[in-house]
């Protein structure tokens, strides 16, 4: 998963998977979060005004909805901020049987 946050725009672009084109976008939480797709998959998520609202219940509300890892989002979200206008790469593994 790789995150950008760009200060010029207050906005954050996680990309699920590096993609050609995209099919839509569905926005959630009133725009505050847009869900692109390819292929009936997500594959792009913004964040749009990340100063202005809390970014985080839009994402969790994205991932359940489309069947995504809520913490991995935010933690891209988070990473992407504490490095802005460049990008990060995050991998997350599958959470450990207690």
């Amino acid at each position: 998963m790789r995150a950008d946050y760009e200060t010029s725009t207050d906005a954050i672009e996680i990309v699920l998977e590096p993609v050609e084109r995209l099919d839509h976008g569905v926005p959630v939480e009133g725009g505050v979060v847009i869900v692109h797709f390819l292929d009936d998959r997500p594959v792009v998520i913004d964040v749009i005004g990340t100063r202005k609202h809390d970014f985080e219940r839009p994402l969790r509300v994205a991932a359940e909805r489309y069947g995504m890892d809520a913490e991995a989002l935010i933690a891209a979200s988070r990473a992407a901020m504490a490095a802005p206008d460049r990008q990060v790469q995050l991998a997350v593994g599958a959470r450990i049987a207690a």
